[in-house]
């Protein structure tokens, strides 16, 4: 008969080993993922494509954040918001996480190669090295760091688009423009709620001269705003009202939001603006479904 203390120990080392993998993120990198191969997709539309393509980013997303949570443990360990992942609290050891997330990464890229095609693939493990390599060590240097790894967060986009078309066109730059642009307000509301917290680990995230966080706030409304007249921009080839209707009530609650934020460092409008753009992402890409050709 089974030790219910082992399987209740054997529940936590799973749960734990879940929690690496940042399942919320990778929500959203599937939503992204999903929206992509839909746009380019042709002809009737291939479900086993889509759930071939969502398997093997999920297990690249996985592997991922893994390896980024193995590199930061140190660093995550002094911050309140992240001491209490699995690995700064002691509950894995880091030769677990390694390993894990070496082989989550490994069959992710195999997987997108063999079941989907070379170029999803080849996206997946760019998107992979760009955030560990790049963006991971850039965060304790300069916070140029939230410019460079908006380039690996928004290639989910191109990944779905390759992994339903082999292809790469300039629909799907836009696209990944718009992902692009919408990373800068929902992280810099981040790194403002949490400027503290950061700075205690070393985390450059903001720039130093801008202790008002007045320079950090205009960044967001700049990008904001160059984000929702991004998202106009497909009006010209759309016969769509209804398109150019609900992305501009769509951008009109995200700028709302910038602004009120604008207006005041609170770290409460940072939270709302962060909700605020979490919401704010997937009706976009919504409207750009229904509104597909």
């Amino acid at each position: 008969m089974p030790n219910p203390l082992s399987l209740q120990m054997l529940k936590s080392k799973l749960r734990d080993y879940y929690t690496l993998t940042k399942p919320e993120v990778n929500l959203l990198i599937l939503m992204t993922t999903s929206a992509g191969y839909y746009l380019a997709s042709r002809g009737p539309f291939r479900i086993a494509g889509l759930l071939n393509t969502l398997l093997g980013t999920l297990l690249v997303a996985s592997g991922t954040a893994t390896l980024n949570q193995w590199m930061e443990r140190v660093w995550d360990g002094q911050m309140r918001r992240t001491a209490s992942r699995p690995l700064p609290s002691g509950r894995l050891t880091a030769r677990e996480a390694l390993v894990f997330g070496l082989l989550l990464s490994v069959a992710g890229g195999l997987y997108l190669l063999v079941a989907v095609n070379a170029l999803s693939a080849l996206l997946a493990v760019s998107t992979l090295l760009s955030y560990l390599l790049v963006y991971t060590p850039l965060k304790r240097k300069t916070p140029l760091c939230t410019l460079l790894g908006a380039f690996p967060g928004a290639m989910p986009t191109l990944i779905g688009w390759a992994g339903a078309s082999a292809t790469i066109n300039r629909q799907a730059w836009f696209l990944f423009a718009i992902l692009f642009l919408w990373q800068f307000p929902h992280f810099l509301a981040i790194a403002l709620m949490y400027r503290d917290d950061y700075s205690r680990a070393g985390y450059r995230m903001l720039p130093a001269f801008d202790q008002d966080a007045r320079f950090t706030r205009a960044e967001i409304v700049g990008f904001s705003v160059l984000l929702v007249l991004v998202t106009m921009l497909p009006l010209v080839d759309r016969a769509g009202l209804l398109y150019g209707a609900g992305m501009g009530v769509a951008g009109a609650f995200l700028l709302y939001h910038a602004g009120k934020l604008a207006a005041s460092s609170s770290k409460v409008l940072a939270s709302r603006l962060l909700h605020a753009s979490v919401l704010y992402l997937p009706v976009v890409l919504a409207i750009m479904v229904a509104s597909k050709k």
